[in-house]
């Protein structure tokens, strides 16, 4: 019962990373990446699709993007989105195809890109605690009930932790590289 505590705690945390990595790739750098468009929906045939499902997004160079809808007469509806979806870039169309045009980011429009990807890094800490806190808690239940000894509990709760100090080990890495990734000129 106790393994099945730490492997759902396991999962859960491995969730939050994962959670923080789609995150941190929609957040923009200075360079042109195809995950810029991730958040981006368009509203297909009463639908809100994402923009991914309804094109080939493409980068052919380090400054530009590509965005080729399968449909060509919903390209005026991906564009819209796009304007719309107030990432900081200006898309002009030639009637078939999209390009995006991702321009230097200030230093300070840099500085605001860390500190938001700061502060999803900190939010994906506080879930993996909270994952912490609830494993935690489940383990002492287990003792309560009497189903394992408190030294079993001590050492479950230890494993816990270090579960817990490698995810925000991961997470600070994760975001330290995405600062230096922003702040690269």
């Amino acid at each position: 019962m106790s393994d099945s505590i730490i492997k759902d705690a396991t999962s859960k945390m491995q969730k939050a990373v994962d959670s923080l990595t789609r995150e941190l790739a929609s957040i923009r750098t200075g360079a042109a990446n195809a995950s810029l468009l991730d958040r981006v929906n368009v509203d297909y045939y009463g639908a809100p699709t994402p923009v991914n499902q309804l094109a080939t997004v493409s980068v052919p160079e380090a400054r530009m993007l590509t965005v080729t809808p399968y449909d060509k007469s919903s390209v005026d509806d991906v564009l819209k989105a796009i304007q719309q979806a107030d990432l900081g870039v200006n898309p002009t169309s030639d009637g078939t195809m999209i390009r995006i045009t991702v321009p230097q980011l200030t230093e300070e429009r840099r500085k605001e890109f860390t500190k938001d990807a700061r502060k999803i890094g900190e939010t994906a800490k506080v879930s993996v605690r909270n994952v912490r806190r609830d494993a935690n808690d489940d383990l002492k239940k287990l003792q309560k009930n009497g189903e394992i000894s408190e030294d079993e509990l001590r050492g479950y709760s230890d494993d816990v932790q270090s579960l817990t100090d490698k995810f925000i080990k991961e997470i600070d890495t994760l975001c330290d590289k995405k600062e230096q990734d922003i702040m690269s000129v």
